[in-house]
């Protein structure tokens, strides 16, 4: 069992959970993950770690409600428990000083961006931090990443917030202004895919953390399977973070909506419980 210590909202629908965890807090670096389950009923989720506090013996975990489990997930407390949390997995980010690193971040993938963002400065780059949301109450984590970066642009779909326009577009201005030596970008597939075929354009070594659909988190059930070169990879053993070059963002796009339907039927089935019972 692993207690909930605090809980806050950063936005209307993500929730910033710190859980205890001393081992996992011990042994993570940036670009790690975790596995838990609310109960034993409920299905695996990963998560990023996005940061961790050794003394503490606690991580923190920012979770998004989409769906069913990532609602009872945001309902949780402080002081309630969480049955099973496994970690750290995946491969940590390969941290060295590498110059000027341009770190791209779209809407809740601007929290499992922030650890590789404080690495690389702790590393002795210069870091240029990117941050998206379609409006600016979406927008999270802004403090933290301004705290490790040696500049931070806040972009927003309708410019309520900081420069209005897509990350690729903010991406494309700092490329053309100045040398850059390495590019990391996560967020939504789709934003991926394009913020790849930008640097692309200009040969710059990119990094992309993918996020697809996972089990099991040991390379046994294959659910998270994605092409990244023509040869097939695991994300939770291989990755998560692959060269977004050679990712095959369309195979995976396609993968990702492979059980939308059965998510929406359970979701609702969630709502209508939720209802009723309300109303007993």
């Amino acid at each position: 069992m692993f207690k909930i210590i605090e809980k806050k909202f950063l936005s209307e629908n993500v929730a910033r959970l710190v859980i205890e965890a001393p081992y996992i807090a011990k042994s993570r670096r940036a670009g790690h993950f975790i596995i838990l389950r609310i109960d034993k009923n409920g299905e695996r989720i990963p998560l990023t770690i996005s940061d961790a506090d050794v003394e503490k013996g606690t991580i923190s975990l920012i979770v998004q409600r989409v769906g069913v489990s990532s609602h009872k997930l945001c309902a949780m407390n402080a002081g309630d428990f969480i049955l099973d949390v496994v970690g750290p997995l995946g491969k940590a980010t390969h941290i060295a000083n590498v110059g000027t690193v341009l770190c791209a971040g779209g809407g809740v993938g601007v929290a499992p961006l922030f650890p590789i963002v404080q690495a690389m400065k702790l590393a002795g780059n210069r870091v240029i931090t990117i941050i998206a949301a379609r409006n600016k109450d979406l927008v999270i984590l802004e403090n933290e990443m301004a705290e490790y970066s040696d500049e931070l642009i806040v972009m927003t779909d309708d410019g309520s917030k900081g420069t209005k326009g897509l990350v690729t577009q903010g991406m494309e201005e700092v490329i053309l202004r100045e040398k850059i030596h390495q590019a990391i970008v996560i967020g939504p597939a789709v934003m991926m895919k394009f913020a790849a075929l930008t640097t692309k354009k200009y040969d710059i070594h990119t990094l992309a953390s993918l996020n697809t659909i996972m089990v099991d988190g040991t390379g046994m059930c294959g659910a998270c399977r994605v092409s990244v070169g023509g040869k097939t990879e695991f994300v939770c053993v291989d990755g998560p973070e692959f060269d977004a070059h050679k990712v095959n963002f369309d195979e995976m796009l396609s993968r990702l909506g492979a059980y939308k339907d059965k998510e929406s039927e359970n979701y609702e089935a969630y709502v209508k419980s939720c209802e009723a019972t309300s109303l007993n």
